[in-house]
């Protein structure tokens, strides 16, 4: 029985504080988590529009290839040899200037030729019409028979047919003398010559090309709904108001070239084939930088896209279930929608379908956000270029950060060694100064040390087997 009852009251003791340490540890875990629940995550300031409907000018651009449409091929129109050719292959001819000569003597002699046979025809015109007023006085006189005056008025009839066609060979041989002198119809630069010196060409035979280099031309297609919308606008214009953009690739890593013009026309009837409208502008290209035949793209002035909703590009992410923006409820979170995408439009992205007009979305930086995110709307002015170069200004600095901090790392390092090494030598001198206040702690604690020596030996006592006996005496 003493046996027991000397056991039995540190077993209590043992007991009654495991369960009051237990309980201590609930209570701090239900603490814990109370504090857990009632932390929210803070609300993200960022830049938030209202959805409107509205006009966006589109920056869309077309290939096409260049041409000259004044473009000249130089040909024969009469039968010779080739005697003079007046330029230099490559030169930059003006309109009206001479180029090649064929045979001019031989074609001014046959303008001489026609120009005598004019003379005799008009004296033999004089000579009837004298004839046939003479018979007609006579015939008043009834000294001759009508007959005689009839005929005197035939005759100088055919004697002013044939001063007309002499006349007319005149006109044919002045024009041969003309086409002799083979003249540039238009301005432009003139290319190699097809024929030499000395050879007989005939009517037909092409001689060289004449290129205009300024104003150039170029058609292409326009897809059927620009096209409508192009027509929407000419409704308040005309077609040569739509200013154009011609954009011509550099070579070998030089910069692109440009051209300022306008739209020339419009075509009024849709390719069943391609669906297209073809179009055609007209540039100005004083210096002659650049040359029909190249391939470049054609942007047109002022294209819109009308009553349409869009959204900043830099809005858009990327879902499970494709593109996506963020829109705002009632209580400024943050809420996935998915939609439909149309086209660009310069800084904004059009939208065909899944969100309506009067909706709130988050139109700023969407990186760090999340479905369920509070968000504290921030004020949008409507520029998306501007809030796009914002964004990349805010990246370009997180990148020179980033980089300032990576180069600077391996002193920071080493000033953290320094840093470790203090504390080391702070905590062997430590024990030194506090031995006495160590040794009072082991004094004020050694009631519970005894205590806690009270659990080995009641292990010993169960391992021992005539403790057991005695306990089990002292139980019954």
């Amino acid at each position: 029985m003493k046996i027991f009852t000397s056991q039995g009251r540190p077993l209590v003791a043992l007991a009654a504080a495991l369960l009051i340490a237990g309980c201590g540890q609930d209570d701090a875990a239900s603490q814990q988590a109370g504090a857990g629940g009632e932390q929210q995550m803070p609300p993200k300031a960022v830049e938030v529009g209202t959805l409107q409907r509205q006009d966006l000018p589109l920056d869309k651009s077309y290939p096409s290839k260049l041409r000259s449409d004044q473009e000249v091929t130089l040909v024969a129109r009469v039968t010779g040899y080739l005697e003079e050719r007046k330029f230099e292959p490559g030169d930059m001819v003006e309109e009206g200037q001479s180029l090649y000569s064929i045979e001019p003597d031989l074609y001014q002699s046959t303008v001489e030729q026609r120009e005598a046979d004019l003379a005799s025809a008009q004296a033999t015109l004089a000579r009837a019409q004298r004839d046939a007023n003479r018979f007609q006085q006579l015939a008043a006189q009834n000294s001759v028979s009508r007959q005689q005056v009839d005929q005197a008025l035939a005759d100088a009839r055919v004697a002013n047919a044939s001063v007309a066609q002499a006349q007319a060979a005149l006109n044919s041989a002045k024009l041969d003398l003309n086409y002799a002198d083979v003249k540039a119809p238009v301005s432009g630069l003139i290319s190699l010559s097809q024929v030499n010196i000395g050879n007989l060409v005939s009517s037909g035979t092409e001689l060289a090309t004449i290129t205009p280099l300024d104003p150039l031309e170029v058609r292409f297609q326009l897809p059927q709904r620009d096209a409508f919308e192009l027509r929407r606008q000419l409704q308040d214009q005309k077609v040569t108001d739509i200013g154009a953009t011609l954009e011509v690739p550099g070579m070998e890593g030089q910069p692109s070239s440009q051209l300022k013009g306008h739209l020339e026309f419009l075509g009024a009837r849709v390719d069943t084939g391609t669906s297209t409208v073809q179009a055609q502008a007209t540039f100005a290209n004083p210096e002659g930088s650049i040359l029909p035949g190249q391939f470049v793209r054609v942007r047109l002035d002022g294209m819109k896209r009308f009553n349409v909703l869009a959204v900043p590009e830099l809005a858009m992410t990327q879902g499970l279930m494709g593109p996506q923006v963020f829109v705002l409820d009632e209580d400024n979170i943050a809420r996935a929608r998915p939609v439909q995408l149309g086209e660009p439009a310069g800084a904004w992205q059009i939208l065909v379908g899944g969100i309506e007009a009067g909706e709130r979305v988050v139109v700023g930086d969407p990186s760090s956000i999340k479905p369920g995110t509070p968000i504290e709307p921030q004020p949008f002015d409507g520029d998306a270029e501007a809030l796009m170069q914002q964004f990349m200004q805010e990246q370009q600095q997180q990148q020179a950060q980033q980089q300032a901090a990576a180069g600077g790392g391996e002193p920071a390092a080493a000033a953290g060694d320094g840093a470790a090494e203090a504390p080391a030598a702070s905590q062997s001198a430590a024990p030194t100064e506090e031995a006495p206040a160590n040794d009072s702690a082991e004094a004020a604690t050694g009631n519970s040390g005894d205590a806690a020596q009270q659990v080995p030996m009641s292990s010993d006592a169960e391992s021992d087997p005539e403790a057991q006996e005695a306990q089990g005496a002292g139980n019954e």
